[in-house]
């Protein structure tokens, strides 16, 4: 979950590279470090915490006129955060330097083996092992450095995006990857690479995205040359255009990107329709499911897999394709099916959610149904990305960059794409009549606007956040289609304020968390006035009685909650399967201003990444 950016050519390196980091923090930000390279000179800087700090050391450090240079951003696996832990590490030698996402799972027999060849090593990490191993190979077969790197890969077991430098021959990179992505963006005579194409869209457009399995030499002359690991078979690279621009990855005034993304959300689940959802023509066009309906329409089962935020998407995905499409879902965690032997039919389809497309156990998830016969569609947001390009077919969710950590409008416009597909599917199988459909094309279509006039109500939220700042604990009730809405509300909370929060049916509340209700817990209860809502009634009496202080999201113009509850937002009255999409929208709200006033970094909290590329 690390963040790499490199860069070769004519451009000075340092202030690119330091731009192209701050942008990857999202990835970790545990320590930070630099390596810039010129043909006679070379300046290793690292530090402990975030990019802004490493900026402060090398202002104080002498200059020197590089072309070369490899940066990263760590989120710790192997070893605490400190500097001898953060990343670029360099070889025993001092002429190889290398920066390193992912996990080297056998670096431990490895390390024992160079240590028995009189290699020492410095700091914890699997990286610095990696490193080594490549001086080794390429010392004892006197070859290239690139030949040296494949050679190494092909001996470590695990997953791994990495650039590499010899100062001996400082006029070319090396970059390789296998499980952890990595884009090189083409300039004139010169190579950017990161982590994703966010550090070079000042620069360049034009990107390749190295797929698993491939290492590519970058020459300062301004060619490049990719091969298969495995195979040593060259490969011809293919050029994507990107469509993003630079102000959707800036704060563009807001004070934290998560806040901006919260307001966001209605441009992107309009974003997310448009071209799907023609309501004039009375239809929804979704070219993917067109082309495999066959597929869609003989499934026996289909399997939702997911991480996360997603998987709480997967969650609401199965109570639209169960009721519209009467065909039986489950929903997995992405971690647990690639684990536990899963029975795959040939005749399953597995989606898989993931906002980046990287998501490391999804996209294992993924390549295990895959083997065994199963149809794979994918819902994620990067273009380009790793389970984009595994994926028999799949549908982007077009809600632009996402920087903050905790996600927000990713999970909305999984929804969204989850409910088209929903429809369509229905509409092809006939299990809905034409006049529903349409009455739900239409309301679909609504959503943007009223989502934005939900999101005025942000001062409210703030208020309530007030009362709620100072808890310890937190519980969110929901049920049906809002029990995986208060899933994700808790999990939001836990993830930027540090409360801790757990989302449960709200009948389940008998039988076992209502032991915990008393006056210093408050309940969010996700009441809206549709199916169970005087049980959900009955469950918020139970919580009063036991003086359970208890904020509700209930439908406009609810009175009867009102009595009941501290504390009340309302969201618009809107069909059963749509309020999941407006009820997240206050629980972010309110997540976002409880850790503002506990002093938390919202963007970056503490120990987490936003994609999650290592086991």
């Amino acid at each position: 979950m690390c963040g790499i950016v490199a860069y070769i050519g004519k451009k000075d390196p340092q202030h690119l590279l330091m731009e192209g980091l701050k942008r990857l923090e999202y990835r970790g930000y545990d320590s930070a470090g630099i390596f810039l390279c010129s043909s006679s000179d070379h300046q290793l800087s690292k530090i402990t915490g975030k990019v802004n700090e490493l900026s402060k050391i090398l202002e104080i450090k002498p200059s020197i006129k590089p072309h070369l240079g490899i940066g990263h951003t760590r989120w710790a696996t192997h070893g605490v955060p400190n500097d001898t832990n953060a990343h670029p590490h360099r070889s025993n030698s001092g002429n190889l330097f290398m920066v390193h996402n992912g996990i080297i799972e056998n670096y431990d027999t490895l390390k024992k083996e160079l240590v028995k060849r009189g290699y020492s090593f410095y700091s914890d990490t699997d990286s610095e092992v990696l490193v080594n191993l490549i001086e080794e190979i390429q010392a004892k077969e006197n070859i290239e450095l690139a030949k040296a790197v494949q050679i190494a890969l092909n001996q470590v077991v695990g997953a791994y995006g990495i650039v590499l430098c010899d100062i001996r021959k400082p006029d070319e990179l090396v970059v390789a990857r296998l499980g952890s992505p990595l884009a090189i963006g083409l300039g004139e005579d010169s190579f950017f690479v990161g982590s994703d194409a966010t550090p070079f869209l000042d620069y360049t457009r034009k990107v390749v995205y190295l797929e698993d399995n491939e290492i590519a030499v970058l020459s300062k002359t301004g060619n490049i040359n990719i091969k298969n690991i495995i195979s040593d078979q060259s490969v011809n690279p293919y050029v994507e255009e990107l469509k993003w621009n630079l102000n959707s990855i800036q704060k563009g005034g807001f004070e934290h990107f998560m806040l901006k993304e919260i307001h966001e959300q209605p441009k992107a689940i309009s974003d997310t329709l448009r071209g799907r959802l023609l309501v004039d023509q009375g239809k929804i066009q979704i070219n993917s499911l067109n082309e495999f309906k066959d597929k869609f329409l003989n499934a026996k089962r289909i399997i939702i897999v997911a991480c996360g935020t997603s998987w709480h998407a997967g969650l609401v995905g199965e109570y639209l394709l169960e009721h519209f499409v009467r065909i039986p879902v489950e929903v997995e965690y992405a971690s647990e099916f690639r684990y536990r032997d899963p029975i795959i039919q040939k005749d399953d389809i597995v989606i898989c959610i993931s906002q980046s497309g990287e998501t490391a156990d999804t996209l294992a998830a993924l390549k295990i149904a895959k083997e065994k016969g199963a149809f794979i569609y994918g819902i994620c947001n990067v273009v380009g990305s790793s389970i984009s390009r595994e994926t028999h077919s799949g549908i982007y969710t077009h809600a632009g960059p996402e920087i903050g950590v905790a996600s927000t409008k990713a999970f909305t416009t999984q929804i969204t794409v989850l409910t088209l597909i929903a429809l369509k599917l229905a509409e092809l199988k006939k299990t809905i009549d034409p006049e529903q459909l349409s009455a739900y094309q239409l309301e679909l279509s609504q959503i943007p606007e009223k989502i934005a006039q939900l999101i005025k109500t942000a001062p409210s939220i703030e208020t309530i956040a007030k009362d709620y700042s100072d808890s310890q604990n937190c519980i969110y009730l929901g049920r049906g289609y809002n029990f995986p809405v208060a899933l994700e509300g808790a999990l939001k909370l836990k993830e930027i304020s540090y409360i801790h929060a757990e989302g449960y049916p709200a009948a389940e509340m008998k039988h076992g968390p209502i032991a915990l209700i008393d006056k210093k817990m408050p309940v969010v209860v996700i009441a809206t006035k549709k199916t169970n809502y005087e049980k959900v009634v009955s469950n918020i009496q139970e919580i009063k009685s036991r003086e359970g202080r208890i904020v509700a999201i209930v439908s406009e113009g609810d009175e009867t909650v009102a009595s009941l509850a501290n504390h009340v937002i309302e969201i618009p009255n809107v069909s059963e399967c749509f309020t999941p999409i407006f009820a997240t929208i206050p629980l972010q709200l309110l997540s976002y201003h409880i850790a503002i006033i506990r002093g938390c970094d919202v963007d970056q909290p503490r120990n987490l990444a936003k994609s999650v590329t290592v086991e």
